[in-house]
């Protein structure tokens, strides 16, 4: 913004001088100057009341200096494992691999010899660890016979897995995967510890071969994944975050229920990548999501919106304006989530009545809130600017809830759509993590094998698998997929 250029006290006198005309128009310019000046004001307040507890900011943009309060409450239970939880503490096997005695050599008394006296009984210990590691070489031979009558040589088929004349197995190759793409550990590192825990230096170009491999064999899995969710009436969860491939910003989408997830990778955000994805223009269930206005363009989907966002900002608009409304429409969403959490399992939706009530109380929190917040009168004269006048924070979200009122609430009327839209990101938090870790991708062929492997282990391990077994079966060429998507799998093949 250019610098404002104020009339010093010779010119104020020359206007005066003018007339009261001239007075007006200066003391009108000097109100807009002001005006400007106020809203520039709040608008930094604003961003500095900012933090990860009252706005879609991360936790570790808050700094050491901020401690913002959670927006969870309190349950009431004690910490660690609650009554009922099966636990994991080690207990003894009935069969050790191993056993060694100690024998007693000498009495503790009297240093009498012991060692014919027979033993009465033993106390047991047992001490649970890793033998010994090292990488085993098998190694294959194929027969070579010559046929007595027409002297053809024949060879013996090699399995199918054995493929070259010197390789790394499946078990090797799934850790590899498993280090880099389960953990993000980089490929440097990811080599040592190998080097480190088996005493077999691998490079990383292995380490890439066997990524390309996984995401290759597990292809039709992450294909039926996206079917299902194209045509799956359930409830699904949507999101996106920011990403760097080839230094450039691209974004990382996925689409997910609680036994599945789909990642993809695309330059954009908005429409042009969610046709390009290929879900949501043909998802027909019930879309939770965070309100960005591309998702909206979709009319064949029931929208629902996440509640948790809407909390952080009603936690701003609270904290920072001291706005009433705000903290009464925060107490309204819990108890509305309290009532249909303690309604579950038995009932299915809540009585006409309750759900009457609950939007008699939104639409008169609403009420209140555009009360405290009214439409101010524009000084003359308007500038005339392109697109929406500019309104106050407030005003902008009592504005989305009232036209988003059933989205807003849609957890209300149908118990299978959540609260919050915390399982999306849940799932893109990998994504971040990645990159903490690793750093950017260096190309968009890396960057669409995460989302293919990373696809595969989620859906996995919400349907109760362990990555490593998941990931050595994919390489065996036999990848796993949900029972559920097995017809799918079969109609494709």
């Amino acid at each position: 913004m250019e610098p404002i250029k104020t009339p010093d006290e010779e010119e104020i006198r020359t206007i005066y001088r003018q007339g009261e005309a001239a007075m007006v128009t200066l003391v009108g310019s000097l109100i807009r100057v002001v005006q400007a000046l106020s809203e520039q004001v709040q608008a930094l307040e604003d961003q500095l009341a900012k933090n990860s507890s009252n706005s879609g900011k991360p936790p570790s943009s808050d700094g050491l200096k901020k401690k913002p309060k959670s927006l969870r409450h309190k349950s009431g239970k004690k910490s660690g494992g609650q009554p009922g939880h099966p636990g994991s503490t080690l207990q003894m096997v009935a069969h050790a691999a191993h056993v060694e005695t100690h024998r007693v050599r000498r009495c503790r008394h009297c240093q009498a010899s012991l060692e014919e006296v027979p033993a009465q009984d033993y106390e047991k210990r047992q001490v649970f660890d890793l033998p010994p590691v090292q990488v085993e070489v098998t190694e294959h031979q194929a027969e070579i016979k010559e046929c007595p009558i027409c002297h053809t040589l024949t060879q013996a088929d090699f399995p199918a897995a054995v493929s070259q004349p010197v390789q790394y197995g499946e078990r090797l190759k799934a850790q590899m995967v498993y280090f880099h793409q389960q953990h993000f550990v980089p490929l440097e590192r990811t080599a040592e510890i190998l080097a480190d825990l088996y005493d077999q230096p691998v490079s990383e170009g292995t380490i890439v071969e066997a990524c390309h491999t996984v995401a290759q064999r597990v292809q039709p899995v992450y294909q039926a994944i996206k079917a299902e969710l194209q045509q799956t009436e359930e409830p699904g969860h949507f999101d996106e975050t920011g990403g760097r491939v080839e230094k450039a910003l691209w974004w990382f989408h996925v689409a997910c229920t609680a036994l599945l997830t789909y990642y993809e990778a695309h330059a954009k955000r908005g429409k042009q990548a969610l046709e390009a994805i290929g879900i949501f223009p043909h998802f027909h269930g019930t879309a939770l999501h965070d309100a960005y206005r591309s998702y909206f363009q979709y009319q064949n989907v029931r929208h629902a919106l996440c509640n948790a966002h809407h909390l952080r900002e009603l936690t701003f608009i609270f904290e920072q304006y001291q706005q009433s409304w705000a903290n009464e429409m925060i107490d309204l969403l819990r108890e509305i989530k309290t009532a249909v959490e303690a309604a579950q399992p038995d009932q299915e939706h809540l009585s006409p009545a309750k759900i009457a009530d609950f939007e008699a109380r939104y639409d008169a929190i609403l009420t209140a809130g555009f009360q405290a917040n009214p439409v101010a009168p524009p000084v003359e004269p308007i500038p005339k600017k392109r697109g929406k006048p500019k309104q106050h924070p407030a005003k902008n979200l009592l504005d989305h809830l009232q036209l988003r009122k059933r989205e807003t609430l849609a957890f209300m009327y149908d118990f299978k759509v959540l609260f919050d839209n915390n399982q999306a990101e849940r799932d893109l938090r990998m994504i971040k993590l990645k990159q903490k870790v690793s750093g950017c991708f260096r190309s968009q062929e890396g960057a669409k094998t995460f989302c293919t492997i990373r696809s595969y282990i989620s859906t996995a391990r919400k349907n109760g698998q362990r990555v490593l077994d998941v990931l050595q079966l994919a390489l065996s060429g036999s990848p796993y997929a949900p029972p559920f998507l097995q017809p799918r799998l079969s109609s494709n093949a």
